[in-house]
């Protein structure tokens, strides 16, 4: 144990000395260089020196090939295996919002935009280009290959709240819908949607074409919900309907949350409850929601007000939309 951390010590204490050298040192960083720097474990300037025995160029490539059969039998393992998918999570602070937001590209090529996380919604919508009351950051259909409207007698369009196709004929997906007290049309089409390394093609999504209100998110908003048209249904086998997500601290202004889609990779030692499903309203998720307590001190309230009642569709939800905690009116005013 202390060999070990003499090591981390001799090793830390090297680093420091390789930054703070001046720009005489060949191994120093210049003062106009932003790259990060990498160095050969075996160059002069590594502070990882090797032992006298290996200093010769002759025993340093025999030393690193020897290495090579382990590495190869390592990568061999990965073939084949789906790793989990992390799309990095930032606070939307950036964007003057309460809500947080993923990195997604949409189209081919790619058009990056930052989708607000919604686990209350399954649609997925973003401005597009033309869009009336809209940021100035948006969507171009003109600019991807794999862009495709959608019309009304695609069984996606029958999915969609606030629908409006005309009666007979066929014609554009067009809906309205409302959020947070604003309310915006789209019509619905579908591209590619890129999370992370992963591509899911055709995806279906609302290409906003004017908003009423200041309330929807700017770039958009990606469903996480339990609706057919959702993440986690369009998605099919690939992330076998599960997630989970970090939320980073809402002062940071940094990805330092995740995103984390498929089984594997998930985390392993935390508490969980289960996420319940309600007949009335089956997109959202519910929790058991059984006491709260002030210090050691269990709050008493009659279990109706927050329990879940899927006869009746109350209880309590998760919702990544919501920024503060709140109860119905007859428990705040016990």
């Amino acid at each position: 144990m202390e060999a070990k951390l003499a090591t981390t010590i001799i090793l830390i204490f090297s680093v420091i000395w390789l930054m703070r050298v001046n720009g005489i040192d060949p191994c120093a960083s210049q003062a106009d260089n932003s790259d990060l720097n990498v160095i050969p474990i075996y160059s002069k300037c590594s502070p990882f020196k090797p032992p006298k025995s290996d200093s010769s160029w002759d025993n340093r490539i025999i030393n690193m090939a020897s290495k090579d059969p382990l590495r190869f039998k390592y990568l061999s393992t990965l073939v084949g295996q789906k790793t989990v998918s992390t799309a990095p999570i930032a606070s939307g602070q950036t964007f003057n919002i309460g809500n947080y937001v993923v990195r997604v590209k949409l189209g081919t090529p790619g058009q990056l935009l930052f989708m607000v996380l919604d686990t209350s919604t399954d649609e997925a919508f973003v401005p597009c280009s033309g869009c009336t009351g809209c940021s100035d950051a948006t969507f171009s259909p003109k600019a991807s290959t794999s862009y495709g409207p959608l019309d009304c007698s695609v069984p996606q369009c029958g999915q969609v709240r606030g629908l409006s196709c005309p009666a007979t004929g066929t014609g554009a997906c067009s809906f309205n819908q409302s959020y947070a007290g604003s309310s915006f049309s789209a019509t619905l089409v579908q591209d590619s949607l890129r999370l992370a390394t992963d591509v899911i093609p055709n995806y279906s999504f609302g290409c906003v074409n004017a908003i009423t209100g200041a309330s929807v998110p700017a770039q958009g908003l990606l469903g996480l919900g339990r609706g057919p048209l959702s993440l986690l249904s369009q998605s099919g086998s690939n992330y076998s309907g599960i997630f989970s997500y970090c939320l980073p601290s809402f002062k940071s202004y940094y990805f330092s949350g995740s995103l984390k889609l498929r089984p594997v990779g998930q985390p392993k030692s935390i508490r969980t409850t289960p996420l319940l499903r309600s007949p009335h309203r089956p997109s959202l998720y519910y929790v058991n929601f059984t006491g709260i307590s002030v210090g050691r001190v269990l709050v008493p309230f009659p279990s109706e007000y927050l329990g879940f009642n899927p006869n009746t569709g109350s209880g309590t939800i998760i919702d990544s939309g919501t920024v503060i905690t709140r109860f119905v009116e007859p428990f705040t005013t016990r």
